[in-house]
């Protein structure tokens, strides 16, 4: 199972290859070792993560844009899915900010 932590950083400031993409996500929330590295995998994960608070900071969206920008909307739109997962259950519990320029935007 997961190690819980205060905040997750998923950090795409300096990705370069598609590859590390999904080993960012990886690290960044602590996936288990068996995580498929792909979209379907992702979200079994999340969803496995829900029932505890769980804050994920996001910086470098910009640069994974630029680079994979289909890639980082679907990601987001997977985030904010989850964020509402269940019919809102766990979303006072979920707390995902895109941090860019000094500034903080939390997804609804």
């Amino acid at each position: 199972m997961y190690q819980y932590k205060n905040l997750y950083v998923l950090d795409f400031s300096k990705i370069r290859h598609f590859s590390e993409l999904h080993e960012i996500i990886k690290v960044g929330l602590d996936f288990p070792d068996y995580y498929g590295k792909n979209w379907d995998a992702f979200w079994d994960c999340l969803t496995d993560m829900v029932g505890r608070p769980v804050h994920i900071e996001i910086r470098g969206l910009e640069q994974l844009e630029k680079k994979f920008e289909e890639d980082a909307e679907l990601m987001l739109e997977l985030l904010k899915e989850w964020k509402h997962y269940n019919k809102n259950s766990y979303a006072e519990q979920i707390t995902i900010d895109i941090i860019f320029e000094g500034k903080t935007v939390s997804l609804p």
